[in-house]
């Protein structure tokens, strides 16, 4: 295993070396309808700073991350598309994605990253970029920060709006027990080749796993495409029965490089899914190719990526935003409606409200209420006043009109909290 100080030096290096491999200006992979490279330039032009300089932050701490943020990626995207299906929690109408026995090992840690980087993003711009979007956002920067390729991500993903069953999950997810032919065919319904089959594997290069998914190569009795060396050393840290964890990169597990495919070629690879790779006659040579040249790995790689994270999105006004991404909008308290600014609303004082079914309630002044809403008529002059109130941003205008947390667009704006200010208080704090 390489010392900390020469997989930092190698950082640093690839860092000054590397280049965007995909761009906004050229791409081998068209875009769906609905995504585009410059989605955010307008409603939030500092995107994908604010995301890479939190990430910064979190690798620092560790580095380990990476390679979790990765993973949910690969596992949204392959279930249903990349649509944050997979941060929702369960419901009462069963349980949710994380439940499924292949996402039991998903990092829990992965899923406050995302988190953290919605309320800074939505802090920063409003309610206007998805969960589904910061997720691949994320799992490009743990790429680049591990030093691997940078590259451009299409953006305009929507939030789905339910999760999969346990069965569709177990499906669309091959186990690490798959062999080349199951794996080639599973994601030739994703319009996934053999290169980017191969491509995709490498995202191994980096992260740990459990002795559990690979245990079935040593136990009872030894795998014998793994090298028997590499098995004893395997054996040592995974007794039977054991849950313990291993780089799944036995040279630089810390690093996105090539050498996980160094490890195919000297039988060292953890899972069938991997190992089957060099012996599969349609996928050997493409292994070896990749071994001796990184730069062709990072190429196929980023290739592979943007196609699998424009897998069955949701794009304009499929789905939706969401306030917090394990909740459906529909189910979050905080999240009451959408305020319409209406020009037809004569009155100061007039609300008219479009009813919907459900728990959430339009107005959060300590008063209960079991009526929701879909929309908030409200007149121009009423919002007027309180954008004027917001944009002083002072504690008492906040308190006395709420946080405002999205952008106005076509005249309708989206909020989490709206306290309509009484007469007399609009008129003395605009006066502040």
């Amino acid at each position: 295993m390489a010392s900390s100080v020469s997989v930092l030096l190698a950082l640093s290096l690839l860092f000054v070396t590397s280049h965007l491999y995909v761009s906004a200006s050229y791409s081998p992979v068209p875009l769906v309808n609905g995504l585009a490279w410059n989605y955010y330039q307008s409603s939030c032009p500092k995107l994908e700073t604010v995301v890479r300089k939190h990430l910064k932050k979190v690798f620092k701490k560790d580095v380990g991350q990476a390679a979790g943020l990765l993973r949910l990626h690969f596992h949204d995207c392959f279930v249903q598309g990349c649509d944050a299906s997979v941060l929702l929690d369960g419901s009462a109408s069963g349980p949710s994605e994380q439940q499924a026995p292949p996402n039991l090992s998903l990092r829990s840690k992965a899923f406050e990253i995302i988190d953290d980087l919605r309320k800074l993003v939505h802090d920063k711009c409003g309610r206007v970029v998805s969960c589904a979007d910061l997720t691949a956002l994320a799992a490009r920067d743990s790429v680049h920060l591990s030093g691997g390729p940078d590259y451009g991500v299409p953006l305009g993903r929507r939030d789905g709006l339910n999760f999969a069953t346990t069965l569709a999950t177990l499906q669309n997810l091959p186990a690490p027990s798959s062999n080349a032919d199951s794996l080639l065919t599973a994601l030739a319904t994703k319009n996934l080749d053999a290169t980017d089959v191969v491509a995709l594997s490498g995202g191994h290069t980096i992260g740990l796993s459990h002795c559990s998914s690979f245990s079935d190569r040593l136990y009872p009795s030894e795998d014998p495409t793994m090298d028997a060396e590499f098995a004893q050393d395997l054996k040592n840290i995974c007794p039977p029965n054991s849950n313990n964890t291993t780089p799944q990169d036995v040279l630089t597990p810390d690093l996105f490089d090539n050498s996980y495919y160094v490890d195919l070629i000297n039988r060292q690879g953890l899972f069938t899914s991997d190992q089957d790779l060099f012996t599969d006659t349609r996928t050997k040579d493409i292994v070896q190719s990749f071994a001796s040249d990184q730069e062709l790995f990072f190429e196929k790689f980023v290739i592979a990526m943007t196609k699998m994270g424009q897998l069955s999105v949701l794009a304009g006004n499929e789905g939706e935003i969401r306030a917090d991404c394990s909740l459906r909008n529909a189910n979050n308290p905080s999240f009451p409606a959408s305020v319409v600014v209406d020009s037809d609303v004569e009155s100061k004082s007039e609300l008219v409200a479009d009813p919907r079914p459900g728990p959430v309630k339009p107005f959060q002044d300590g008063t209960s209420s079991s009526t929701s809403y879909q929309h908030l008529h409200i007149p121009v002059k009423l919002m007027e006043d309180f954008l004027r109130l917001a944009q002083k941003n002072t504690a008492k205008n906040l308190e006395t009109c709420g946080v405002l947390a999205g952008s106005l667009k076509n005249r309708v704006f989206h909020i989490t909290t709206l306290i309509i200010p009484k007469q007399e208080s609009t008129s003395d704090s605009s006066k502040e």
